[in-house]
């Protein structure tokens, strides 16, 4: 990841952060994930970072986790946000060619989402505990996958911590304070 990461330039993909979901990862807790997702999104609120939530079609709704900021989800019909259309022209919309990415699981939507990103000229960054996946060996190859097609693989207080540097600003302070929540 460079130095720095311009939060001008970056928009946050939440994809499958679903209770039903959510609750399968193997390689994170549901807790740790949902504590990573929540701060990133409040991160988001206060540096004004567009985010989507993209959703995989459950019985019962969307059911996506309460640590969310408010907005409505994209319910896709596969396992790769790029794919549907109505998501796809929301990211394109927007000015912001790098794309940080976290779900569940992390070899089928983060896996599919971020190749199609970075084949369409995205620079791409996956957050690893804000994300989880089936086994940790699966998890492991797919993250590899995304960074051999030129992605990179951090965590949300790095990647936060790689855009607001001064925490004796107000958003420093509220930035810290979010940050200060993933160790639960």
């Amino acid at each position: 990841m460079r130095t720095m990461i311009d939060h001008r330039t970056l928009q946050i993909v939440f994809a499958d952060l679903q209770d039903s979901i959510v609750a399968l990862s193997s390689t994170n807790s549901p807790e740790t994930i949902r504590r990573s997702a929540g701060v990133l999104g409040k991160v988001a609120q206060t540096l004004d970072i567009p985010f989507t939530v993209s959703v995989a079609p459950r019985p019962d709704g969307p059911g996506v986790i309460a640590e969310l900021p408010e907005t409505s989800p994209f319910v896709r019909g596969g396992p790769c946000c790029w794919d549907d259309r109505a998501w796809r022209e929301a990211i394109t919309a927007q000015a912001r060619k790098t794309l940080a990415i976290c779900g569940v699981t992390s070899e089928i939507v983060v896996l599919h989402t971020a190749l199609a990103a970075l084949a369409d000229g995205y620079d791409v960054i996956v957050l690893v505990d804000a994300s989880g996946g089936i086994s940790e060996r699966t998890e492991n190859a797919a993250l590899r996958q995304i960074e051999a097609a030129g992605g990179t693989v951090t965590s949300v207080a790095s990647l936060v911590t790689s855009m607001v540097r001064d925490f004796t600003t107000p958003t420093g302070r509220t930035v810290i304070t979010a940050l200060h929540d993933l160790t639960g």
